[in-house]
């Protein structure tokens, strides 16, 4: 999306035009699909209502957005962790009441009485740890490491989209790499 779209976008946005709208989420609404979907992991059946969460939270809240902050991108992609955020508090409350009233297959395997496969269940474990890394860490880091490694955009593309400069996301990188290896190594010893 260039400049000019942008602009006129966040100004339709502002001013509530549905054809701004249209456009906003036409524009973005894979986009925030696919992080949604890497954060939740793929099959998840939570993508939808996060993302219709985060376009309804965007409406109520289009008049904040400023573009000398940033991207139309990342001002929504903000929204869009705020709206995971919650999703996953919520969720995990429902876990653990769902924990404590199962009596299946679930509390089956809790009691040691079935076993899920090795593999699957280390690979379940990576991918949740990897999200609850991302997840904790500060949002500038997460969003740049999803950027980046996720989204595979370039360090330039990068720069752009925040209206900063390569060197300052190169410096944001590498400062959000370390945060990450340290957060994963604290996640991995609990």
């Amino acid at each position: 999306m260039d400049e000019a779209q942008a602009s006129r976008i966040a100004y339709g946005l502002r001013a509530g035009q549905p054809e701004a709208w249209a456009m906003f989420y036409d524009a973005f609404a894979e986009r925030v699909w696919r992080a949604t979907a890497r954060l939740l992991g793929p099959a998840s059946t939570d993508i939808a209502d996060v993302v219709q969460e985060t376009f309804l939270a965007a409406a109520r809240s289009a008049r904040t957005y400023d573009p000398a902050k940033g991207s139309l991108w990342f001002w929504l992609w903000g929204i869009a962790r705020r709206q995971l955020a919650l999703h996953l508090r919520k969720k995990q409350r429902w876990q653990q009441v769902t924990v404590l009233a199962s009596n299946g297959r679930l509390s089956r395997w809790l009691e040691g009485q079935e076993s899920m496969p090795a593999d699957t269940l280390e690979a379940r474990e990576l991918s949740e740890l990897v999200r609850a890394t991302l997840g904790a860490l500060p949002a500038e880091y997460a969003d740049v490491l999803t950027a980046k490694y996720l989204d595979e955009l370039s360090v330039e593309a990068i720069a752009q989209e925040e209206r900063s400069t390569e060197t300052a996301i190169y410096s944001r990188l590498a400062r959000a790499r370390q945060a990450f290896r340290d957060a994963f190594r604290k996640k991995q010893n609990v």
